[in-house]
């Protein structure tokens, strides 16, 4: 029986199309729904073309009511009933009621080596702080901006004439090879952090 996997969007997708494009032969889970915030996000349409069902949920339409919009959220998941969800570039600052929901069951990708740079422009205060590499990590999901045990990291050099965008641009190929790795080894029950490269 493969567990049901929700994967959380607000853009573009690439990394939800990666893991739903994982979850097939023996993998221990399957993707049930994709969900946005943003109705015009790029990935509800590849999630569409994967035949994958979608739910948006816009975040605009409750007007800073963080509560309301989350129970439209959670509204929306009890439909699918997700055993796991992915975060994959949902651009949203969850409460502790949600994430409490899905305690330990509830994944995120973030562009930098946490704890380092958490929130935003990782890519730009990395390379301002004169480091010698970057990277992603994945981890479980807690009431703290970008916190929770560390699943999995994945480094890249910061090379001399890197740029914000250049940088990321290396961390996102990163991101497609450490994310889906993790998730199948979370949905397995493996929680001990993996490294690469």
């Amino acid at each position: 029986m493969s567990l049901r996997v929700a994967i959380l969007i607000s853009g573009s997708g690439s990394n939800m199309e990666v893991l739903a494009r994982s979850m097939t032969g023996d993998h221990p889970g399957r993707p049930c729904l994709v969900l946005s915030n943003n109705p015009d996000a790029g990935g509800l349409l590849k999630a569409q073309k994967l035949g994958i069902p979608t739910a948006v949920v816009d975040h605009r339409d409750f007007k800073g009511d963080r509560g309301a919009f989350e129970k439209a959220v959670q509204d929306q998941l009890q439909k699918w009933r997700p055993d796991f969800i992915a975060l994959a570039g949902f651009m949203r600052v969850l409460t502790a009621d949600f994430v409490r929901i899905y305690e330990g069951r509830m994944l995120n990708i973030h562009p930098s080596l946490l704890p380092k740079y958490k929130g935003l422009k990782t890519h730009a205060r990395a390379i301002a702080a004169g480091d010698i590499e970057a990277g992603c990590t994945v981890h479980e999901v807690t009431a703290a901006l970008d916190d929770g045990p560390i699943l999995g990291q994945a480094r890249v050099p910061i090379l001399a004439q890197d740029t914000p965008e250049t940088l990321a641009a290396r961390v996102f190929q990163m991101e497609h090879v450490l994310y889906p790795a993790v998730l199948r080894r979370a949905l397995a029950g493996e929680r001990s952090p993996i490294m690469l490269p």
